[in-house]
């Protein structure tokens, strides 16, 4: 005799709530008028130990548009990233990715 057979379950459909959810965090680099574009070079080298042409291409885009995301994942890692940006004097930010 055969057991009760299991109703059928709709396709899991990924909601707005749970969307938000799976978002990213990014660390953002805003340009400010102190620090010199070495010394970003530098600090994103140092920090995030980027080659120099990659933390030069961070640093021209932070100048050219006036800020760059310079990393991504959860939120604890992207506040202590800011913090420890914010150590080295560069301004920056953290905030949900678009």
């Amino acid at each position: 005799m055969a057991g009760p057979l299991a109703p059928e379950r709709a396709p899991e459909t990924t909601t707005d709530a749970e969307h938000e959810l799976d978002r990213p965090w990014v660390t953002v680099v805003w340009d400010d008028p102190v620090n010199l574009m070495t010394y970003v070079t530098f600090v994103l080298q140092e920090l995030f130990g980027y080659d120099e042409q990659k933390a030069t291409t961070l640093m021209l885009q932070v100048h050219h548009e006036g800020k760059a995301i310079v990393s991504s994942g959860p939120r604890e890692r992207m506040e202590h990233d800011t913090s420890r940006l914010h150590a080295y004097g560069l301004w920056a930010s953290y905030q949900r990715d678009s």
